[in-house]
């Protein structure tokens, strides 16, 4: 693996790893699920067989479904390693730790040995070994769901497990344990509740509190019509509904479901049905169709279409920072979301874009995290670092020995 740099760029994340053997104090360390010593003298935030940073430690993992070959490229030493072969593998997700690789029988479980663990006022980065962890049951269709405490599986008939987190941190699935009924959409951990949308075979779903057990605590008052993508923020759950997303918040132990309409009527394949964005951020992006690009400001409740050319991929760090869209010319291009007028355009980076789902190939994706991008070339058997607060700037280029058609961040 060859690593090109721009001769201008400093890499964001080549400073020293500091070991930190103190931190803030006042916060409950069992929120990061993982269990430390219980002596009195260990430092804050201290999980066992891990190293704590002082920067973000991201990863990619990456993913070929033709060969089946699969690895991980660590953005901070460059080094990239060799993972299990998943043959038949059509999707990869993430839940900033865990790399879940989707196939026609079940997903299976990657630990990438990098996350962060947000307390609100302060975060803590780890790093430690990358593992593998087993396969849940379910194929094409399963959503994986997490918090600091559970994950969640539901399979495509609506059937949904939990599974402790703890287990999974430790490098087994444990003992799952059965949610009662079945669910119109991934049940979503949030709140230390679940929230699950019941019904919507015969009319709109409904919204549900679940406990961790799946009984029923709460019902706001909010359906969702044809429900399709979700996106946990900051300002709570976002769920992609017919007519627009309904925000799913907690305060102080209530629950309550704000709608956050389209403004008008959008035709269907033009609704926003698959959120992305930045870990963190409640600034979310979907394509509107195949040459325009739905922005959500969750914070302000309102959304904004962005014209742009053929949408191939789209993402935005959040406020203040550019829309960043992969358009069929293979260039990235950039839009002022305040505005919707385009403000930079690379050269073209990607010189082969297979067509969306035309033969089930998945297309280059954007992850974005606090300072940089990361936009996959699976014909050119590389990953690009994109500099978003630098017009676009290619920071450095990862040459790789795979087709890294599937991509995901963690450690973010």
């Amino acid at each position: 693996m060859f690593v090109r740099r721009n001769v201008t760029s400093l890499a964001p994340a080549l400073a020293a790893t500091i070991i930190l053997t103190a931190g803030c104090g006042g916060q409950d360390d069992a929120k990061s699920g993982s269990e430390g010593p219980a002596s009195s003298a260990t430092p804050h935030g201290y999980v066992d067989g891990a190293t704590e940073a002082a920067e973000q430690q991201s990863r990619l993992l990456l993913g070929d479904p033709v060969s089946g070959d699969t690895r991980v490229l660590d953005l901070i030493t460059g080094k990239v390693h060799e993972t299990a072969r998943r043959a038949g593998a059509t999707a990869l997700t993430t839940d900033g730790r865990f790399g879940y690789f989707h196939g026609t029988n079940g997903t299976q479980v990657l630990d990438s040995g990098a996350w962060m663990v947000d307390h609100g006022d302060h975060v803590h980065y780890y790093r430690a070994k990358i593992q593998e962890v087993g396969e849940f049951p379910g194929g094409t269709g399963t959503g994986v769901r997490s918090d600091a405490g559970v994950t969640v599986v539901t399979e495509a008939d609506g059937k949904a497990s939990v599974y402790r987190r703890a287990d999974l941190e430790k490098g087994t699935l444990g003992v799952p344990s059965r949610l009662p009924g079945t669910y119109a959409g991934p049940v979503v951990p949030y709140a230390e509740h679940l929230i699950a949308l019941t019904g919507g075979s015969d009319g709109p779903a409904e919204v549900a509190v679940l406990d961790r057990s799946g009984k029923r605590v709460a019902t706001p008052e909010a359906e969702c019509e044809e429900p399709r993508g979700d996106a946990v923020t900051r300002r709570g759950i976002v769920l992609g509904c017919a007519d627009g997303a309904l925000l799913v918040h907690e305060d102080d132990g209530t629950f309550t479901a704000q709608k956050i309409p389209y403004g008008e009527a959008v035709p269907k394949e033009e609704r926003a049905t698959e959120f992305r964005h930045r870990p963190g951020s409640s600034t979310l992006t979907a394509p509107a169709g195949k040459d325009a690009v739905w922005v959500l400001d969750v914070t302000e409740g309102a959304w904004t279409r962005v014209e742009t050319g053929p949408v191939v991929a789209a993402n935005t760090a959040g406020e203040g920072a550019p829309l960043m869209v992969l358009e069929t010319d293979g260039a990235l291009h950039g839009y002022d979301i305040s505005v919707g007028k385009e403000t930079t355009v690379t050269e073209p980076l990607l010189k082969d874009i297979p067509e969306a789902e035309s033969d089930g190939t998945a297309t280059p994706v954007i992850e974005v995290d606090r300072s940089r991008a990361y936009l996959n070339d699976p014909e050119g058997r590389r990953v690009y670092e994109i500099d978003y607060n630098d017009d676009l700037r290619v920071a450095r280029t990862f040459d790789l020995d795979v087709r890294p058609s599937l991509m995901v961040e963690t450690g973010r």
